[in-house]
């Protein structure tokens, strides 16, 4: 039987790759980077050997969809950002029974999803950022599935998530799932000072992202569940929180009550509001 053993939902800004790099920024993103860096020893120390990334950054328009190939190799530059992200290597194994498995289950259940195994169908930077920090000596296993679900109801993520949590606990894998994308995703305006890579692009964003925060913080997540169309379309949420949906899905949807654990804190990058967060497992999970 297999074990969901960590669930997040964490961010993936391309500054983080700038933050290493020599230069102004250098260093700006070190708390994101050592957030995800601490979610991947906590991944080690409960037996994970794979990670499911729901990425945002993965556009799709009809269906469900997962990126389960055997292995994963290239050099990645971001076709809306190559200025931030550019030239980056990766090289990490992947997962191809669970994936089909996920995707098995989540068509039984209604949500018609393709499980890929294409060596040219390629990682999104939402999978790709986060598995630099947590991933480096390819100790995990990654599936990457497509969260940014442009013509999707938030209730068919939902029962994603839901198909998810039963293919795992079907499977032979230990598995942590990351929901990887902003809280607010209004990008600062084009022309914006160099300076708004630190700034939030309207304060009204920045306090909804940090009532939500305050939500997540008490474990009130029934609230947050009633508020989360409406949120995700006046805040802009990134892939309109299908991630967010997909992850809530599994962990039990408005049964959940678990306080989240802040791992890097809330943050402004560009524009967006983003964050590091652990939901810890519900009793019984």
């Amino acid at each position: 039987m297999g074990k969901l053993a960590l669930a997040a939902k964490i961010t993936h800004v391309p500054s983080m790759y700038i933050s290493e790099l020599p230069g102004r920024h250098h260093g700006c993103r070190e708390a994101a980077i050592q957030g995800h860096r601490e979610i991947g020893r906590r991944c080690r120390q409960l037996g994970v050997d794979t990670i499911v990334v729901l990425d945002v950054h993965w556009l799709v328009n009809a269906g469900y969809h997962i990126n389960c190939g055997p292995r994963f190799k290239g050099i990645y530059t971001s076709n809306e950002l190559p200025h931030f992200i550019h030239d980056m290597s990766y090289e990490y194994s992947g997962n191809p029974e669970l994936g089909r498995q996920i995707a098995a289950q989540a068509t039984a259940r209604g949500v018609h999803t393709r499980a890929h195994e294409m060596a040219s169908l390629e990682l999104e930077y939402g999978t790709l950022v986060p598995m630099r920090y947590m991933n480096s000596d390819q100790h995990f296993k990654v599936v990457s599935v497509a969260a940014w679900c442009a013509w999707h109801k938030l209730e068919s993520s939902r029962d994603f998530g839901a198909a998810l949590g039963e293919a795992i606990a079907a499977s032979d894998s230990t598995v942590a799932v990351l929901a990887s994308g902003s809280l607010s995703h209004r990008f600062s305006d084009n022309g914006s000072p160099e300076e708004s890579m630190f700034s939030i692009s309207k304060e009204f964003f920045r306090q909804v992202d940090l009532r939500v925060v305050d939500l997540w913080k008490r474990g009130e997540f029934k609230t947050f569940i009633d508020m989360l169309p409406e949120y995700a379309d006046r805040c802009e949420g990134e892939g309109l929180m299908h991630d967010t949906a997909m992850l809530l899905g599994l962990l039990g949807w408005d049964r959940y009550r678990q306080p989240v654990e802040i791992i890097t804190e809330y943050f402004a990058s560009s524009g967006t509001g983003q964050i590091n967060a652990i939901f810890p497992l519900p009793p019984g999970a």
